[in-house]
């Protein structure tokens, strides 16, 4: 059978994605998947062993320029290349009006989560077959995308369903990071400023980490990051900050870590489908629905925190309440 999913964009929305695309591997042998991308994100489907081809697309770019995109030949060459294989079903795993447009471009039969299901309504009007799930927002991303994938391609839910998942990646694939010592990862970047933990929890966390004997190392992506990296870098001996890294070198230092810490952000989610013990924080948003979900995973939220999502709403948890949770994590 030829699958195509389409699940183009973000980070932690593709890792989201691979349990389902587990499932589906086991239940149908013979599966022979492609998936869309966008390109940012276009190494990260390549990391499953149950994944072909990647096809990458410049959706975001062409949208700003989409004359240009006309007239540049880019759309034509990725209107061919999506086009290369007839497929058996086209799944749009993404439930957005951009996702099914250009899951329609493609050659075969369209699927994907019906009105009430759809993240965006209007995007269920693109499919020949509209399936039934939680709507957006009633249960875990992961645990939805599963039920979709169980219903488009025939095969009975999974018995393990509300339990930590598999993500059918292989840690050992990403290559061991330069680092003599055992090492906790922070990351502290994030797209919401409400998203943020202050900065001086995370140098008194790198103190505690210190004087424990362990480094900690600070990826980044911004110029804004990168400040906040060498900030929290200077407050302890043995803090290291990292060159900027594509996603599958920062993968390596993920998958090797001694222990995560992080805010509510894509590189978790990679945390936590590499098995690595994490623990994360959340304020604005619900780990229920969209956490950090696996195999050695433990999440905080703010203290009273009521079960809504507001964009508004700052992250307040403690230091003293990370630091009593990672001995559980170190163990």
């Amino acid at each position: 059978m030829q699958l195509l999913i389409v699940k183009t964009t973000s980070l932690g929305d593709l890792i989201h994605t691979l349990p389902a695309l587990n499932d589906a591997a086991k239940a149908i042998p013979c599966l022979k998947t492609d998936w869309l991308a966008e390109r940012p994100f276009a190494e990260i489907p390549g990391w499953h062993p149950a994944v072909r081809r990647v096809i990458a697309s410049d959706l975001r770019r062409w949208r700003k320029a989409p004359l240009a995109a006309l007239r540049s030949g880019d759309w034509a060459r990725f209107r061919s290349d999506l086009r290369q294989t007839r497929y058996d079903l086209v799944l749009d795993a993404q439930g957005l009006v951009k996702s099914a447009f250009l899951a329609s471009r493609a050659d075969g039969s369209s699927a994907g989560p019906d009105w009430a299901s759809a993240r965006e309504p209007l995007a269920s009007l693109f499919y020949g077959r509209r399936l039934t799930v939680p709507p957006h927002g009633r249960e875990h991303a992961i645990t939805r995308t599963r039920r979709l994938f169980a219903a488009a391609l025939g095969y009975p839910l999974p018995a393990d369903l509300g339990r930590p998942p598999e993500s059918g990646l292989d840690r050992a694939r990403f290559a061991h990071p330069d680092s003599a010592t055992p090492y906790a990862l922070f990351l502290h970047g994030t797209t919401w400023p409400t998203k943020r933990w202050p900065l001086a929890h995370w140098q008194r966390l790198a103190r505690w980490f210190a004087g424990r004997g362990i480094a900690v190392v600070l990826p980044w992506g911004s110029d804004a990051e990168r400040a906040d990296a060498d900030a929290i870098a200077a407050a302890s001996p043995n803090a290291r900050v990292l060159p900027k890294l594509g996603l599958t070198a920062v993968a390596g230092w993920i998958a090797h870590a001694r222990v995560i810490v992080g805010v509510d952000t894509g590189l978790m989610h990679l945390a936590a489908a590499l098995g690595t013990p994490g623990l994360s924080l959340y304020g604005p948003t619900l780990p229920q629905m969209t956490g950090a979900f696996g195999r050695h995973q433990h999440w905080l939220c703010n203290d009273g925190q009521p079960p809504t999502i507001d964009r508004e709403r700052p992250l307040t948890v403690k230091v003293e309440r990370v630091i009593e949770q990672l001995p559980i994590l170190l163990s």
